[in-house]
């Protein structure tokens, strides 16, 4: 077998690997903003722990919260090795700072690839048991007793021969005098309290009531807020600005040309709103994106044609001339938005050479230097406020950092120093470029009289995510798997196979979309290994179960769980389809499947059945919550969405009424078993896309008979 390219954990896993390791500091100053109930400084035996005088112990999470969970999660960590009360747990975001907040999957600090709970996992742990065993210290320094007979449950250390127990917050000034151990032990998981059982969120609150601080939500005394003027055609520079109706709107103070358009600055949003309304821009079309998605889908299929480069080969393709079935079909995937609830929006004040920005930063190890480089100051110059995200789904995961770019690119134009926020909205989201890239895959496989799978071809072409921007340091050899992961190292046993890529270009900037290349790749490889089945007279379930390979007990164990969970007798019953998918993203094991009903003429889903194994499930009722809020994104997605250039290109969606949402109504009842592992913890937060739309898709041809091999729904049934 001969691999062109390597799979994820060599991509944005595993660059540059010197960020490997545990960091700890001695002390880290209190976040900006927050009320201490203490008066003392709080105990912070490391990076990511405080204890307060209160008996309050806050986490310093280093991964963005943008609703997945992690300060949940990793809070659970640290309070299961503190053995800590969850009533005294509190979590912050840490603040931008690579040495201390390294992602250790990316050695630099940032979010993504459902990467926040694997990364984390030992790391906070190892912090939680430092900060118990130095407390532990200093009971036995000043009660006079052994270390060892102290104990520690809920918040409380106590010596049982003295009677004598204390909360933290009475220790934690002289547990700061201890000795850090260098390698603290922690628990055999046969005595975890915390870890695997429902913990209610540490956010819910604070979102429930309004005091949760998103970037919106940031005012500062002088601040002005900025709208910019996009081109409309991607690609697109401005030939000539008239601004004077813009100026003469009450509130506008300014207007200024950046590189990504034309800044409004005003005194409101909404003065910012009419003055980019009033400006009257010529647009140089020369090196725009003039092509419609109906061009670009041809395009895609002609390189599909060529069979690209070489991602993964083994044995003798002439098997498929030999077969006794062939069959071959062409999936087509649109553009996709991310269309998180809050749109891209930051806060940056510039005061005598130094910058502070406040946003939902997911990468601050690009945000920063990027934000540097634009106003002309040094990186240690520039620091970040990580705060609360609206959503995600990738879109704030910028190799290229536009956003911190264009907002630092504001505060310089305007000549002086200030306080500026940068808002984007609905319509500059949807139309902003940065989708999921519009993709083709064309595909073949045979049948041998008996029905078996004799060979398996794969090409698919699209945009690169990751060239032209940093993350192409994880490219080998100009292949980008992110643009194919999920096609190839099939866990079935296919016969000879080839897989490969086709790199198209285009000025449309693209980006990860929540589960990236599995997104297209988990539809087009389970809808067609469905459809092959079909041909061979053999059930979706027990047929996928045989072609798995032996290795593959994952797997099996997801897809065997799933099908007990729905009760599975077959593709259909009692005028309801039935289908099936499995994906393997980010290390974690999703297999789904979808009960359907035909209204109309247009698909119903009623009910879905989830099992999952994402290893040791250290809070069960968020793995519960990313797999049901997975599959109403999915299946939204799935039904309704795509982004079309229209001719000439420009993008024909601009806000919900024509980029369609699931609406509460449709979102089917959602049963989800996680399965008991002991393996190391993989994320959740993206894994439960993927097996959605196939299992749609496999369940409306099982009660059809109609075959979707390009999405959305509502336009291939229309």
């Amino acid at each position: 077998m001969t691999k062109q390219s390597n799979g994820f954990s060599a991509t944005r896993r595993g660059f540059l690997a010197g960020g490997a390791g545990l960091t700890l500091a001695l002390m880290l100053p209190l976040a900006r903003g927050r009320a201490m109930a203490e008066t003392a400084a709080p105990f912070a035996p490391n990076a990511f722990i405080r204890i307060g005088t209160d008996d309050t112990v806050t986490v310093l999470i280093k991964h963005i919260e943008m609703g997945q969970g992690p300060y949940t999660g990793l809070s659970t960590l640290v309070a299961e090795e503190l053995d800590a009360d969850w009533g005294q747990m509190r979590a912050e975001a840490a603040p931008g700072n690579d040495k201390l907040y390294a992602n250790l999957a990316f050695g630099a600090q940032g979010t993504g690839g459902s990467t926040a709970m694997a990364n984390s996992y030992m790391q906070m742990r190892k912090a939680g048991a430092t900060a118990r065993a130095m407390l532990v210290a200093a009971a036995a320094a000043e009660w006079g007793v052994p270390a060892g007979e102290i104990t520690v449950s809920k918040g409380v250390i106590a010596h049982a021969a003295s009677g004598k127990s204390s909360g933290f917050g009475a220790l934690s000034q002289a547990a700061a005098t201890m000795e850090m151990p260098a390698d603290p032990p922690v628990k055999d998981p046969s005595a975890f309290t915390l870890i695997g059982t429902d913990r209610p969120r540490l956010d819910t609150a604070a979102k429930s009531n309004g005091t949760a601080q998103f970037t919106m939500d940031v005012y500062r005394d002088g601040m002005l807020t900025v709208l910019v003027a996009h081109p409309p055609k991607f690609g697109a520079t401005v030939a000539s600005l008239d601004d004077k109706a813009a100026l003469a709107v009450p509130g506008v103070e300014m207007v200024r040309q950046i590189s990504s358009g034309v800044a409004v600055y005003a005194t409101s949003t909404f003065a910012a709103m009419k003055g980019r309304d009033a400006l009257s821009i010529t647009w140089d079309d020369s090196k725009a994106e003039t092509r419609s998605s109906a061009e670009l889908y041809d395009m895609l299929s002609t390189e599909a044609k060529t069979g690209g480069r070489v991602v993964e080969q083994s044995g003798d393709l002439a098997a498929l001339s030999a077969a006794a079935t062939l069959h071959e079909a062409e999936f087509r995937f649109p553009y996709l938005a991310h269309a998180p609830m809050e749109p891209l929006d930051a806060v940056i004040e510039v005061k005598a050479g130094k910058a502070e920005m406040w946003f939902g930063s997911q990468f601050p190890t690009f945000d920063k230097p990027t934000a540097a480089a634009a106003l002309g100051i040094k990186p240690e110059d520039v620091s970040i406020n990580v705060l609360l995200a609206g959503g995600s789904f990738g879109r704030r995961a910028q190799g290229s950092a536009h956003l911190a770019a264009e907002v630092a690119e504001v505060a310089k134009a305007a000549g002086r120093d200030g306080c500026f926020k940068l808002v984007w909205t609905r319509e500059d989201d949807l139309r902003g470029g940065y989708y999921r890239p519009i993709t083709v895959h064309r595909m073949k496989a045979g049948l041998d009289a008996d029905g078996a799978l004799v060979g398996w071809e794969n090409t698919i072409a699209n945009q690169s995510i990751m060239a032209g921007t940093p993350m192409a340091m994880m490219m080998k050899d100009g292949m980008d798997s992110t643009s194919y992961e999920g096609a190839y190292a099939l866990p079935y046993k296919v016969g000879a196979h080839r897989i490969g890529w086709a790199q198209a270009q285009s000025p449309v900037p693209v980006l990860w979309w929540r589960s990236v290349g599995h997104t297209h790749t988990a539809y087009a490889v389970e809808v067609f290994l469905d459809e092959l089945l079909e041909k061979a007279g053999k059930d979706p379930v027990q047929g996928r179960l045989d072609l798995l390979t032996p290795e593959a007990t994952r797997e099996r164990g997801v897809i065997e769980a799933v099908a007990k969970l729905a009760g599975w007798t077959g593709r259909t019953a009692n005028g309801k389809g039935y289908g099936i998918a499995m994906a393997k993203s980010f290390g974690t094991y999703v297999a789904e499947i979808v009960e359907v009903e035909d209204q109309n003429g247009f698909p119903k889903v009623t009910r879905v059945w989830c099992a999952v194994d994402c290893g040791v499930a250290v809070n069960p009722n968020i793995i519960r919550a990313q797999m049901e809020g997975g599959i109403g994104y999915a299946l939204g997605t799935a039904l309704f969405n795509e982004i079309t250039l229209e001719p000439g290109g420009t993008v024909a969606q601009g806000n919900f009424d024509s980029y369609r949402m699931l609406r509460i109504h449709e979102m089917p009842a959602v049963q989800v078993e996680v399965i008991a592992s002991t393996a190391d913890p993989t994320g959740v937060g993206e894994p439960g896309v993927p097996p959605l739309a196939p299992a749609l898709a496999n369940a409306w041809r099982a009660l059809t008979g109609k075959a979707i091999y390009q999405l959305p729904f509502a336009a291939a049934v229309a």
